[in-house]
C-alpha cells in the first residue's frame, strides 16, 4: 500500500499541521492551550463530565493491521496454511437492541467451558446446558461522553479505505470502522482528548471542503451482557467459550432449528461502538467449509466450486485488516464473505476445498483483490467503475459469455446508445437463464424521494433537505457501462451521485448497470422512473452464475479464474506470497 510523503504546511490564517505521531499531538496541544482553552467542551456538558471523555472503554479492542497481517503470515508454514486461525465476527454489535438474546449450546455429549475474569482472578465454568446471553441497559453513576471525528461515511470498505489512505497521505492518523455503514474516523488513540479532536476538526474545516463532523454522544446507560449458570448470574466484559469437541451451536432466535454450528472457539468481546461482538476463532480451511456452500451453493458444478474455494481463500488472506478497530478480521455477511458455519457443509463442497488446499490467485506473486459477485449482467467491471482507488490490472471489463459476440473495444458501453442496446440483449451470455440477469423496476417518485433523503441524511449531506425531485439523468458511464455519475435536480439544488452511491441511494437498482426512463402514467406530472438494467452486485471479478455455466461447458477451474482475472496465476500460498 502506497503512502505519499508527509508534509508540514502552515499559512497565516489556516493551520494545516501534518506530522505523524507524538509530534502531531504535542503541536496540537500547544496550539490548543493558546486558542481553545474554554471553547473545547460540548455545550451543556459539565466540566467534570467533559474531563472524562472516553470514546473507547475497551482499549484491548484496538489491533493494528500490520499486527494482524504480520502474525498471520508468521503462523503459516511454507506451502501450508492449514494451521492458520482466523477471527470472524459472526454476531456484530450485540447489544444494540436493549433486549438482545443469544444462545450458546454444546453438541450432544459435550460441555461448554466459559472463561472470564472475576476481579483479578480467572474463573472457569463448565456446563452441559445451553447458556443464554442477554443484554440489559445498565445505568451509569454519571454520564459518559463518547465522541469521534468522522471523516467520511461510505457504502463499502473499498471506498472507505481509499478515503483513509488519502487522509493518511496528509499526515492524519485514521482508522476504518463500521458502526452501521463504513466510516473513516480520526484515530482514537492519537486524537485522545476533546481538545485535540476539536482542534483537528477546526483545522480540517478551515483548509478543505470535506464534510467532516464530530459525532458526540452523552451516555447515561450502556448495554451489559449477562448469563446464568447453576442459578448464579455473571456479567464480565470479555468471555471465552470453548468445548472439548471444538463445536458450538449459536442461536440468535427462539427457534431451535435456527441454531448454526461453528467449529473452533468463541470470544464475546467489546467493540468500538459500545456493544459486543461474538468472534469465532476458526482454522482457515474449516472456515471455507462455512463459506463455499453459502456463497455458490452445493449444487454448482465441480469446477465452479473449486474456483469459489480458491477465491474465498484468496479473499480472506488479503482482507484480514477490515475490522482491526474491533479486534477481529472479517465479518460473516456480504460486507465480507457469507460465513454461516458448518450446517451447510456437504461432501461435494468439502471435496472442492480439499482438492484446492492452499491454492490462491496471484498477480506478480501478490494476492489478487479476489472480488466476485452473484451476477455481472453480461459484462464484468473494472475496480474503479464501482469504487474509488487505483485500478487492478486483472480487474477489467470482460464480456461474460463463452463466445465473444460483442467487441467492447469497438462498441464501448460508455456510449448511452450502445449501452441501452446491450442491456436489451437477452441471449448468448453465461447468465442468460438467471433471474437477475435482466430486471425492470418501476418506482413512484415518492418512494425514490424517501430513499434518497434517507441516504443523504446518513451521509450528513447538505443536499438532504430537499422536498421534491424534479429530474434525474445518467451523466457518465464507464467502459463496462456502469454508472459513474448520476445527476439529480431537486427543488433546492442539483448534485451528482457517484458510482456505488447510486445503489445506496435507491432501492430499485440491483447493480449500477442500468438506465432510467421517466414515467408519467398518463398524467402531466412526473409519476416516477423505470430502472432497467442487469446483474446483481458490484459486477467486479468472477460471476458466480457465469462460472457455473462455464463449468457446465467443460471449463476447468484454472480456465474459469483466468477468464475473469486475466493475467493471473494460481499458486500455493507461502511465506513468499505478497499480501
Amino acid at each position: 500500500m502506497r503512502q505519499k510523503n508527509r508534509t508540514t504546511k502552515q499559512s497565516e490564517n489556516q493551520l494545516q499541521h501534518r506530522i505523524k505521531g507524538q509530534k502531531t499531538i504535542d503541536y496540537l496541544r500547544s496550539q490548543l492551550l493558546e486558542t481553545l482553552r474554554v471553547a473545547c467542551f460540548p455545550v451543556g456538558v459539565p466540566y467534570q463530565v467533559a474531563m472524562k471523555f472516553s470514546l473507547w472503554r475497551f482499549s484491548q479492542a484496538v489491533l493494528t493491521t500490520f499486527c494482524l497481517l504480520g502474525l498471520t503470515a508468521a503462523s503459516a508454514p511454507e506451502s501450508n496454511i492449514q494451521g492458520m486461525e482466523l477471527k470472524i465476527g459472526i454476531v456484530q454489535r450485540f447489544g444494540s437492541q436493549p433486549t438482545a438474546k443469544l444462545q450458546l449450546e454444546p453438541t450432544k455429549g459435550d460441555r461448554l467451558k466459559l472463561k472470564f475474569l472475576a476481579g483479578n482472578k480467572q474463573q472457569t465454568l463448565v456446563t452441559k446446558n445451553p447458556v443464554k446471553l442477554e443484554t440489559v441497559m445498565q445505568a451509569l453513576p454519571q454520564p459518559i461522553v463518547e465522541e469521534v471525528v468522522v471523516l467520511g461515511t461510505y457504502r463499502t470498505f473499498e471506498t472507505a479505505e481509499d478515503s483513509a489512505n488519502k487522509w493518511r497521505s496528509q499526515g492524519i492518523e485514521v482508522e476504518i470502522a463500521q458502526p452501521e455503514r463504513w466510516q473513516v474516523w480520526a484515530k482514537r488513540d492519537v486524537y485522545s482528548t476533546p481538545l485535540l479532536r476539536r482542534l483537528l476538526l477546526q483545522n480540517i474545516q478551515a483548509s478543505t471542503q470535506e464534510k467532516v463532523y464530530l459525532d458526540t454522544k452523552v451516555l447515561k446507560q450502556v448495554p451489559r451482557v449477562s448469563w446464568v449458570v447453576d442459578g448464579k448470574r455473571y456479567s464480565p466484559n470479555n468471555l471465552e467459550i470453548s468445548t472439548d469437541k471444538n463445536l458450538i451451536r449459536v442461536n440468535k432466535s427462539e427457534k431451535p432449528e435456527n441454531a448454526r454450528l461453528y467449529a473452533g472457539r468463541m470470544n464475546l468481546q467489546p467493540n468500538a461502538y459500545g456493544t459486543y461482538t461474538l468472534v469465532n476463532q476458526v482454522a482457515l480451511e474449516t472456515y471455507l467449509r462455512g463459506v463455499v456452500p453459502y456463497e455458490i451453493g452445493i449444487d454448482a458444478p465441480t469446477a465452479a466450486l473449486e474456483a469459489q474455494a480458491i477465491l474465498a481463500r484468496t479473499y480472506v488472506l488479503r482482507n484480514l485488516r477490515r475490522f482491526a478497530a474491533d479486534n477481529y478480521q472479517l465479518c460473516a455477511d456480504t460486507h465480507c464473505q457469507v460465513y454461516y458455519g458448518l450446517n451447510g457443509a456437504a461432501a461435494k463442497t468439502d471435496k472442492a476445498i480439499a482438492s484446492t488446499r492452499g491454492k490462491v490467485v496471484t498477480y506478480k506473486n501478490e494476492l489478487v483483490d479476489a472480488l466476485y459477485s452473484s451476477t455481472t449482467g453480461g459484462v464484468t467491471a473494472s475496480f474503479s467503475d464501482v469504487w474509488n482507488g487505483d485500478d487492478r490490472p486483472y480487474l477489467r471489463p470482460v464480456l461474460d459469455a463463452a463466445t465473444n459476440f460483442w467487441d467492447l473495444s469497438k462498441q464501448s458501453l460508455a456510449d448511452e446508445n450502445n449501452f441501452q442496446k446491450f442491456i436489451n440483449i437477452q441471449q448468448g451470455f453465461n447468465e442468460s437463464k438467471w433471474d437477475m440477469f435482466r430486471w425492470h423496476k418501476e418506482t413512484p417518485l415518492k418512494d425514490i424521494t424517501k430513499d434518497l433523503q434517507k441516504f443523504l441524511q446518513v451521509k450528513n449531506s447538505p443536499y438532504a433537505k430537499f422536498k421534491t425531485i424534479q429530474a434525474m439523468a445518467v451523466v457518465k458511464r464507464s467502459q463496462s457501462g456502469r454508472i459513474l455519475e448520476l445527476a439529480v435536480k431537486t427543488d433546492n439544488s442539483t448534485f451528482v451521485l457517484h458510482k456505488d452511491e447510486v445503489r445506496s441511494a435507491f432501492a430499485a437498482p440491483r447493480s449500477t448497470l442500468f438506465y432510467i426512463e421517466p414515467l408519467n402514467k398518463g398524467k402531466a406530472e412526473l409519476w416516477g422512473y423505470a430502472f432497467i438494467g442487469g446483474g446483481l452486485g458490484h459486477g467486479v471479478g468472477l460471476s458466480q452464475t457465469g462460472a457455473q455455466n462455464l463449468a457446465k461447458l467443460g471449463w476447468s477451474s484454472p480456465k474459469i479464474l483466468q477468464f475473469y482475472y486475466p493475467g493471473t496465476q494460481i499458486q500455493i500460498f507461502s511465506k513468499e506470497t505478497k499480501l
